[in-house]
């Protein structure tokens, strides 16, 4: 069986399942014998009889009109699925030929075909006991099992960054915020392992989904399932699902899968929505706690004092178009009937958007994160040694805290004291004293921050 299988799971056609828009200038892709070549539309061969690109049964004998036509067109996004469909169209037609319903016959007949007129009657073989139905929620599922394990490398890499960031400035106090009013003094590694924190419970959501979403529809065929002896296992496991789904009628007729998968991107929008919120407010004048580079800033063609931090603006502003598609899909499959809809058209292109709009937002803000400095008055470090060193010489010879001295003698050591200075003094002593189980304290946060370390595997320096 092996020489079989080979050939035909390596010949078919893709885009089988959907209209072909006569006026598109772009004939689908055939996939023979592991080679790409494209075919005039004239020669595709289907399940059922096509006319107009569109397809035609025993109650349908008129092709569609060109407005519905386009109208109805889903190619021009399903084309993202072409992967995942070659991968379920190979494990589709190995099973078919185990099962003896593809014979070796079958096999020369395609290979003649293949090279008389580029596949023609034979390649319904391929369509045996499989329908548009279960087909296309095979392919989603995969791509949507590829997606959520590229989203969670890119988390994890976002999370890398944070850390080392947290890493590299270990005694940086803060102040923290409450209702946007300073509140108490807080370690900024404590205030960044925050947000690792908040990723790891979007990876987890991740992972959830995945796991929920791993079960194969292919078998299920329009709705009820087929006659024919065919191994639902075999193609499950071919194609890395954990079992066939149970129910046919299920496995074509619901979406909750793409609704988890949009609400796990719209918490991780959320959570990096506040974490551009906190460096845009941060990158500002009025808080001043750190400078973006200029390789992730932009700067003003009327006002060139100013560098932006456009990137974590749209990062804020991008988590309401992966809320958006959320709520579109909710609505979408609100009050569907069983079993299949072409409603479930609709689903692809929000998936689609929204996980190319998450995977861009994780990417820019790990950027950004490898890209900050700690922003300062512009005094070098010996000069802000040797000042603080005056300073501590004055109070140990007066017997006072730095504290209790007034900005004037301060600024005789240094113009660049201001009213500020004085919500930094003490605070160290402040911050030390919290001890509790993930507080901001100094050691409660170097023990978060080892933990860390350990479970990304970083390697410190």
């Amino acid at each position: 069986m092996g020489p079989l299988d080979l050939s035909l799971s390596q010949s078919f056609l893709f885009f089988s399942r959907r209209s072909y828009p006569p006026s598109s200038t772009q004939p689908p892709l055939l996939c023979l014998l592991g080679k790409q070549v494209t075919v005039p539309a004239s020669t595709l061969a289907f399940n059922e009889q096509r006319q107009g690109g569109e397809a035609v049964g025993w109650k349908v004998q008129e092709s569609v009109t060109e407005k519905v036509e386009k109208f109805t067109e889903s190619i021009s996004f399903d084309k993202v699925l072409y992967k995942q469909d070659i991968m379920g169209s190979k494990a589709h037609a190995t099973m078919l030929a185990h099962q003896g319903l593809i014979t070796d016959g079958d096999r020369d007949i395609i290979l003649r075909a293949a090279l008389t007129d580029l596949i023609g009657d034979p390649s319904k073989k391929l369509h045996t006991a499989r329908s548009r139905n279960d087909q296309v929620a095979t392919d989603f599922r995969l791509w949507c099992r590829d997606a959520i394990d590229t989203i969670l490398v890119k988390i994890k890499h976002l999370q890398t960054a944070l850390l080392h960031l947290a890493l590299n400035n270990q005694a940086l106090i803060l102040p923290g915020y409450t209702h946007l009013q300073r509140a108490q003094p807080v370690l900024l590694p404590h205030v960044l392992l925050t947000y690792v924190e908040q990723l790891e419970r979007d990876a987890g959501r991740y992972v959830y989904c995945r796991e929920r979403l791993n079960f194969c529809p292919l078998g299920a065929c329009a709705l009820a399932g087929t006659g024919l002896p065919i191994d639902r296992f075999m193609t499950a496991t071919a194609l890395g699902f954990t079992q066939p789904m149970r129910n046919s009628i299920d496995a074509v007729s619901d979406r909750d899968f793409v609704l988890e998968f949009l609400y796990a991107n719209s918490n991780t929008a959320i959570h990096l929505s506040r974490l551009g919120e906190e460096w845009v407010l941060w990158a500002s004048e009025e808080f001043g706690f750190m400078t973006p580079s200029d390789s992730v800033s932009t700067g003003s063609s009327i006002m060139p004092q100013k560098k932006n931090p456009d990137p974590m603006e749209l990062v804020r502003g991008k988590s309401a178009r992966v809320i958006g598609d959320l709520v579109t899909v909710l609505t979408l499959c609100k009050g569907l009937p069983l079993a299949y809809n072409r409603d479930f058209q609709e689903d692809k292109e929000p998936m689609f958007d929204s996980t190319k709009t998450i995977m861009g937002m994780v990417d820019v803000a790990a950027e950004f994160a490898h890209n900050l400095a700690r922003s300062n008055k512009g005094m070098p470090f010996r000069s802000s040694h040797d000042v603080v060193g005056k300073l501590v010489g004055v109070c140990v010879s007066r017997g006072c805290e730095l504290q209790n001295l007034s900005l004037e003698e301060m600024k005789k050591l240094s113009p660049v004291f201001e009213e500020d200075v004085f919500g930094f003094l003490g605070v160290g002593n402040s911050v030390n004293k919290f001890s509790s189980y993930g507080s901001t304290g100094s050691n409660c946060v170097a023990e978060q921050l080892g933990y860390w370390v350990n479970k990304l595997k970083i390697t410190t320096t």
